[in-house]
């Protein structure tokens, strides 16, 4: 008969929104950070209050160069390399790290394309393509057993290759960046409002609504809207979008939904992995 075992896979949005990203995903063995937009203080006080201070950081991927996603990745590559011991690698796309600006950029930096797996330890990293504009932006994916976890925001419009690595997940982090009505009636200009708006910029709440509703998949337990705008969105309204997709996708009595924080992480996201 074969060993079978159980551990568990631990998820925490450390910080979603404009002035900062920052998500933790491991086991106990293995773990990265997606995105290091905070200080590297903020994310290592925000690891210890979700009892992750000592959780293992084997790796960070970085999505795209904005800085309230890559602000950090100089200092924290130092910080880590002094706190483990030994240099601990930030993975990027080539366009992502040409246009890193110089105070950013980390000493152990490696590249890697979309659409090409690759590991960190035991766990399976996937990064994809998603429209933003920056030069090279991936969303990624990160696999442990049978389960993944998405991480997948600032995108301009929802796309088939999205849709099909959503469909795959356990744990959903997806934007939710803003409200129509209050985006064109805010305070922005009318540049920023038409960059936001455009298919390159973020995901209307509508839009991540019929994402969501079109791509849940059978394993799907948890899902994280993320990347709020302040001045744009209002949490209610997020939710709303959110629980009619999974109403409509006849999911809403086995998906949690949960709101992601700029100023405080989320409790821990636990789900259970099963290995042979």
């Amino acid at each position: 008969m074969p060993n079978l075992f159980f551990r568990d896979v631990q998820v925490s949005v450390l910080s979603s929104g404009s002035r900062g990203n920052c998500t933790y995903v491991g086991d106990g063995r293995a773990g990265v950070l997606i995105d290091c937009g905070l200080s590297t203080k903020q994310i290592l006080l925000r690891l210890k209050e979700v009892g992750l201070d000592e959780a293992p950081i084997d790796a960070v991927l970085v999505t795209h160069e904005h800085s309230d996603h890559a602000g950090s990745c100089r200092v924290l590559c130092k910080r880590l390399e002094k706190m483990k011991g030994a240099p601990v690698p930030f993975f990027m796309t080539p366009g992502t790290a040409a246009a890193l600006k110089p105070q950013m950029v980390p000493s152990h930096l490696k590249t890697v394309d979309a659409g090409k797996s690759f590991r960190v330890g035991h766990l399976v990293v996937d990064p994809f393509r998603i429209p933003h504009d920056t030069s090279d932006p991936v969303a990624f994916r990160v696999g442990v057993g049978e389960r993944w976890v998405g991480v997948i925001t600032d995108l301009g419009r929802p796309t088939t290759l999205v849709s099909q690595k959503l469909q795959s997940l356990s744990v959903a982090v997806l934007e939710f960046n803003h409200d129509t009505d209050m985006l064109l009636d805010g305070p922005y200009t009318w540049s920023v409002k038409q960059r936001i708006r455009s298919s390159h910029g973020h995901l209307s709440n509508e839009q991540a609504g019929a994402l969501l509703a079109e791509s849940v998949g059978a394993k799907l337990e948890h899902v994280v809207l993320a990347h709020l705008s302040a001045e744009n969105n209002a949490p209610e309204k997020a939710l709303m979008h959110a629980s009619m997709a999974l109403a409509k996708a006849g999911a809403a009595d086995r998906v949690h939904v949960h709101m992601a924080q700029q100023d405080e992480p989320l409790p821990l996201i636990s789900i259970g992995v099963q290995d042979w």
